[in-house]
């Protein structure tokens, strides 16, 4: 399972600057919770049964209001997953010198599957579990989880170098990602806990990105 002018501006710019991270903290408290207030109506509900009146009567704003933070049903729910958008761009762009970039990514993601992140699958916890079936079981979720794994490739392949060939790495790992945290989320969900399922996981992914490896020419350091 989260960015001064000359001194004659002095204080004014600082209070100015510290008026807008207020906002800005604000704004981001609004977003997480009407998106935890949708989604605890949609995990006892369900996701079709659930109207958009619904929510903004729950979170007591109206629906232009709650429209304006997200144009779509379905953002309130994949906005757990905001942070993790660029996430990949971001271990590139951050990955030492002397270390290859798809290394970082291996590393990042064993990390994760060590730390049981909820984005790796490999995640037992019964919100956790209630959260990913409601994803996993909603056609129009999963539709949408598209657009963002779009834009998480765009961004990665930028932090590759741009290009078509990029590009095309980029969504190679990023499907090697998505397959191996499905896999993960498959056996969790069939019941299996996610201390069990840890070993095979990382076998899993050692397989898949020495795959990405041997299979593609990044030339990246």
């Amino acid at each position: 399972m989260r960015c001064m002018a000359a001194a004659g501006a002095g204080a004014g710019m600082e209070a100015g600057t510290a008026a807008m991270g207020l906002r800005e903290r604000k704004k981001q408290r609004m977003y997480a919770e009407l998106s935890e207030t949708a989604i605890a109506l949609f995990l006892e509900k369900g996701f079709d049964k659930v109207s958009v009146a619904e929510i903004a009567a729950a979170a007591e704003i109206s629906k232009p209001t709650l429209f304006r933070y997200f144009p779509a049903k379905e953002d309130l729910v994949l906005h757990r997953f905001q942070d993790h958008e660029d996430e990949a761009s971001r271990i590139v762009a951050a990955h030492p010198q002397g270390k290859a970039a798809l290394d970082a990514l291996r590393d990042h993601f064993l990390a994760g599957l060590a730390q049981r992140d909820p984005v790796t699958g490999l995640n037992d916890h019964p919100g956790v579990l209630a959260f990913m079936r409601l994803l996993y079981g909603t056609p129009s979720l999963v539709a949408r989880m598209h657009t963002y794994q779009t834009r998480s490739e765009a961004a990665l392949a930028e932090a590759l170098g741009g290009g078509i060939g990029a590009l095309l790495a980029a969504g190679q790992i990023v499907a090697v990602q998505r397959t191996l945290a499905l896999e993960n989320w498959r056996r969790v969900a069939a019941g299996e806990s996610a201390d069990a399922a840890y070993e095979d996981a990382v076998t899993a992914a050692e397989l898949g990105f020495g795959q990405l490896r041997n299979g593609l020419d990044l030339n990246l350091s």
